[in-house]
């Protein structure tokens, strides 16, 4: 269902793949920024963003499951921290590695950015998923 392509003529990424191929005919799923609130919309991990990053992670998987899609079905993500730091923005890519996300490995864009949309929010991250054939309707 999902190609992952690592461009041979290219330096071998660090854990994601340089281009993800998924033929006409599959159905994808556009997912908002997934952020670190809870189910009650409190900041979860303040002033910590390899936390903010699990709890962003989870509410991506909630999104996905809510369609009959999951992680191994993400296509491409775009991860923003706030942060100028490479150190910190490694810290929150350890979270994406570990969680399964990158299993595929799936495209992604690791960026660091002045702000996010909540006070204190340090980690977002939106997504470009498959939605498998028996999940359709």
């Amino acid at each position: 269902m999902i190609q992952r392509v690592t461009a041979p003529a290219l330096f071998p990424p660090p854990g994601y793949s340089h281009v993800s191929v998924v033929e006409a005919g599959a159905k994808l799923a556009f997912l908002a920024g997934s952020v670190p609130l809870d189910d009650e919309g409190k900041l979860v991990g303040e002033g910590d963003p390899p936390r903010q990053a699990e709890r962003v992670i989870a509410n991506l998987r909630a999104q996905l499951r809510s369609i009959g899609s999951d992680l191994e079905h993400v296509l491409t993500t775009d991860v923003y921290v706030v942060s100028s730091e490479p150190a910190v923005l490694s810290s929150v890519w350890e979270v994406v590695e570990a969680s399964g996300l990158s299993a595929g490995p799936h495209s992604s864009t690791l960026v660091g950015v002045a702000c996010l949309g909540y006070t204190g929010q340090l980690v977002e991250i939106t997504a470009t998923a498959v939605v498998p054939e028996e999940a359709r309707s």
